[in-house]
């Protein structure tokens, strides 16, 4: 079977097979109905692989562009929609409809987050895309899985962090379940469609059609929860689900955030060498060879005392100089950043994972950049977001061949 030129770039490069792109992904057009934050950080890891992406946008725009700014851009948006073309199409007008379709049948993903049965009811479901392209990849991210009892119901990562238990294992024993800080199943949920991906782009270099795929971001998140299930089920069930900064757990320790004389320290000993290092550092050399604290589960049975005797120790030293000393001696420590020294550190410059850009009028802003490094896939320069709308002409132009006047007309119909 004759491969097309985007599936040969998924073909190990054997004897005889040079490599033929500059990035992984060249070649490959993705749609992208997605908002929010789960489809559209799989598709900004798509585009950092090469991926061209046309993000199509409703008329008043994904909610995030404006979520709580009105009329100005949100750092969230421009931060997941770095470089990514931007198509307004009406999708609910039958010629909204058919521009969808004339893209599709030359894109190889769609990606969607839309709410259970909306791609349905605007009549764009997988067999609908297939015939207009055998090829297509639909990639949909959901709430929940296929089989669960509320896979028809909306989700949003505040609601799935409460139903896998991610809420309940988080925050201290003595108070109530807390949202995790960060939104870890929106963005799990997208590294995992994103994986799906690029494997359902793999088989379709052996089969020559595409499929359906999707990921549940309450199925991506529950992984996460390894420590927290596998200290239930080890001390059946008896242990609390809520351990403040310990071990999930409560397996390792010495594990805990630590005072420091001006911030705080994370401080964890998962070996006994580990372990041993710590004691000769705070110059407590009797801990190091007590037989009552030799093992894991010795350490996790005085738990309260060793986190006493590390914490006075840690409170004695500033938060630099202590992380200094614990790195010297190979314990594993981390400072406690703020966001600000977050946003003022090493993670923000144009090789970073916060990449600072600006526009054609000159106004600042930032982009996410990759955790991906692909030795021989070039990273993709960073590019700030575009305006709503703002390739029409470029993309319908360059994928279905209209012109300047046929765009014009579209766009007093209102359909783009």
């Amino acid at each position: 079977m004759a491969l097309s030129a985007p599936d040969r770039k998924f073909l190990l490069c054997g004897k005889g097979f040079p490599l033929t792109t500059t990035r992984a992904l060249d070649g490959i057009l993705v749609l992208d109905l997605s908002q929010v934050y789960n489809g559209p950080y799989c598709t900004t890891l798509l585009a950092q692989l090469g991926a061209e992406i046309i993000k199509i946008e409703p008329f008043g725009g994904e909610p995030v562009r404006w979520r709580v700014l009105g009329e100005k851009q949100t750092a969230a948006f421009d931060l997941l929609n770095g470089g990514k073309k931007s198509l307004r199409l009406d999708l609910k007008q039958p010629r909204g409809k058919e521009l969808f379709l004339k893209l599709a049948a030359r894109a190889d993903v769609v990606v969607e987050n839309f709410s259970p049965g909306a791609l349905d009811r605007l009549g764009l479901s997988y067999p609908v895309l297939a015939e207009a392209n055998e090829r297509i990849i639909l990639a949909s991210g959901r709430g929940y899985g296929p089989s669960s009892p509320h896979a028809q119901a909306r989700a949003m990562d505040l609601t799935i962090q409460a139903v896998t238990g991610v809420m309940a294992t988080t925050g201290s024993p003595d108070q109530p379940p807390t949202k995790a800080g960060p939104a870890v199943a929106d963005f799990f949920g997208g590294t995992h469609l994103m994986g799906a991906i690029t494997a359902a782009l793999y088989q379709r270099t052996r089969t020559g059609r595409g499929q359906h795929v999707e990921v549940a971001m309450q199925d991506a998140v529950l992984p996460s929860l390894t420590s927290s299930i596998a200290g239930h089920l080890d001390s059946g069930g008896t242990l609390p689900e809520r351990t403040g900064n310990r071990h999930g757990g409560l397996a390792v320790c010495p594990y805990n955030v630590y005072p420091a004389a001006d911030g705080w320290v994370a401080i964890l000993c998962m070996a006994d060498k580990q372990w041993r290092s710590l004691c000769l550092l705070m110059d407590r050399p009797d801990l190091a060879e007590d037989p009552d604290l030799a093992t894991p589960p010795a350490r996790v049975a005085q738990m309260d005392h060793i986190d006493d005797v590390v914490g006075k120790w840690a409170s004695g030293l500033g938060r630099d100089e202590l992380v200094t000393r614990l790195q010297a001696a190979e314990v594993p420590c981390a400072p406690v950043l703020s966001l600000s020294d977050v946003l003022a550190g090493p993670l923000v410059g144009a090789d970073g994972m916060l990449r600072p850009v600006t526009d054609a009028s000159g106004t600042p802003s930032y982009v996410l950049g990759s955790p991906l490094r692909l030795a021989d896939s070039a990273p993709v320069a960073p590019e700030p977001s575009h305006a709503l709308g703002a390739d029409a002409e470029d993309v319908l132009a360059q994928q279905l061949g209209l012109s300047g006047a046929d765009v014009r007309k579209l766009r007093e119909d209102k359909v783009v």
